[in-house]
């Protein structure tokens, strides 16, 4: 199994395009260990030639130029691209749909809560149905795609930010809002979370003992954008565990004997996107690696 890492970031990129703040300074001015990266998305290979787009990110079309397993290879109209699956309805997880748009076969799946979503906004209706077929999944209903298994299943999580005034409130949303995944092919196994509110006992039973866990690492500190000024809500509130909290992720994966940990979903304030910085070598001294635009991993 291949897993391409397409995207790093969570939504805006790093550096976002309208943020100064020390870790998006390196990345503009491109200094060592300060890398871009585009938003967060994995591609899933179990043959190299059939691949599994996970979340379609903004930045589809610049993760696409920068990956030749994912070029055209056949005819004049051609995809390595057989299917995208999205883990949640927020905006860097749907917007490249839009980018996908050239009337060509793929399927298309998600919850029925975020294809709910989809269907609300008129929008994706230039994804033509003749060419892509929407396919609802079931919380822990294994699916079956190109030779791997894939298994969704409920994590803590929120409604998209552009559905919180249609939430009532409610603004964790359903079970379906907000999906890990547990990639298997016959072989190997691995976990994709890119969005997680708290570490539960059902899921630390879940992650427990793993090969490779991709986990939410948007934000180092909960109150992080308040602290930096450029932002007026905690990581909580946005639906993300901090990563250096005493109730934050290296807290949660203590004994949890993950053998490969990876953060993925990095905002562009988090300075763990500074190779240099001493936050960066706190999660590497626990066993944790950050991930970055065209990482990859064989199992």
């Amino acid at each position: 199994m291949r897993i391409i890492v397409l995207g790093a970031a969570a939504g805006g990129g790093h550096p976002q395009w309208n943020c100064h703040t020390p870790a998006s300074q390196r990345a503009w001015q491109q200094l060592p260990g300060a890398a871009r990266r585009t938003q967060a998305s994995i591609a899933v290979s179990g043959d190299d030639r059939h691949w599994l787009l996970v979340n379609a990110s903004p930045d589809f079309r610049q993760q696409v130029l920068a990956t030749p397993a994912l070029w055209p290879g056949e005819g004049l109209r051609h995809s390595p691209i057989g299917a995208v699956l999205l883990t949640s309805g927020e905006i860097d997880h749907i917007a490249g749909l839009l980018s996908m748009r050239e009337r060509q076969r793929f399927d298309l799946y998600a919850s029925a809560r975020v294809l709910d979503v989809l269907a609300q906004n008129p929008v994706f209706d230039a994804l033509d149905p003749a060419f892509v077929q929407r396919r609802a999944i079931g919380l822990e209903q294994p699916l079956e795609l190109f030779g791997l298994r894939v298994t969704p299943y409920s994590v803590p999580g929120k409604v998209p930010l552009f559905m919180e005034g249609r939430s009532g409130g409610d603004l964790a949303g359903s079970a379906e809002e907000t999906l890990g995944l547990c990639i298997d092919d016959g072989r190997h196994r691995f976990h994709y979370l890119p969005g997680c509110a708290a570490m539960t006992d059902a899921l630390r039973a879940r992650l427990r003992g793993a090969g490779l866990v991709f986990f939410d690492g948007t934000l180092w500190r909960d109150d992080e954008m308040l602290a930096a000024g450029v932002g007026s809500k905690t990581g909580k509130r946005m639906g993300h565990m901090s990563i250096a909290d005493p109730d934050g992720t290296l807290a949660a994966f203590a004994g949890l004997d993950v053998a490969r940990k990876v953060f993925i979903h990095i905002n562009t304030t988090n300075p763990i996107l500074d190779a240099s910085s001493p936050e960066c070598a706190q999660v590497r001294g626990h066993g944790w690696e950050v991930a970055y635009d065209g990482m990859e991993i064989q199992l």
